[in-house]
């Protein structure tokens, strides 16, 4: 299944994070809340979290959802939970540095719509504070070329590293460094792939 946008996000009513959470929370017979946390909880033009419960994810940061669903995962997110698990964690919490779906990333808007970003913001927050407190979240940023796709792009990891700080997190990267110097994206790496430690303040000097 492909996804394309129907339209621009600043022409749909968006959910606030705090108002797709709470939904997210109430018992539905769509998936089983005790094993996913999936913001907004029902299918839209736009996601804010997929993942699963545990008390020690993995946070991965893609570019921009795609299909994926609870109990309907994508390439991508199969190979993020794969990768999570073998490095020793116990879940993983996928965000996006922009929330809108697109199957193709050619077909994310031009314009970049502040309101959606800052709400996506507050979900990589509630995603840090679900990591186990005893050791600094790890993020994962998993973000591959396509961070070239639009200019507002680099703009939001500048803006979710500024909150990573917030926590002390540690940033990593899994597979080979491209030749522009972007991670690697999780679709064609090996299930046993290693997580590496990643230098995200070098890697944005470089993008902006």
């Amino acid at each position: 299944m492909r996804h394309i946008p129907k339209c621009k996000t600043d022409e749909l009513k968006i959910l606030t994070f705090e108002t797709a959470l709470h939904n997210a929370l109430i018992e539905n017979s769509d998936y089983d809340i005790s094993k996913w946390l999936y913001v907004p909880n029902t299918y839209t033009e736009y996601r804010y979290i997929l993942g699963t419960r545990g008390k020690n994810p993995l946070v991965c940061i893609g570019i921009n959802p795609s299909t994926a669903k609870p109990d309907a995962l994508d390439n991508t997110l199969k190979s993020v939970e794969r990768i999570a698990f073998y490095n020793g964690f116990d879940s993983f919490i996928m965000l996006n540095v922009y929330p809108q779906r697109a199957t193709d990333p050619n077909d994310m808007e031009q314009s970049f719509n502040t309101a959606l970003h800052n709400e996506n913001l507050k979900a990589f927050e509630y995603a840090l504070n679900l990591c186990d407190k005893n050791s600094p979240p790890g993020v994962w940023v998993a973000s591959g070329n396509i961070i070239e796709k639009r200019l507002y792009l680099a703009k939001c990891l500048v803006d979710m590293k500024r909150i990573a700080d917030k926590y002390s997190a540690k940033w990593f990267s899994c597979g080979k460094i491209s030749v522009k110097g972007h991670p690697h994206h999780p679709l064609y790496l090996k299930k046993d792939s290693t997580l590496d430690l990643f230098d995200i303040d070098g890697y944005i000097s470089k993008l902006i």
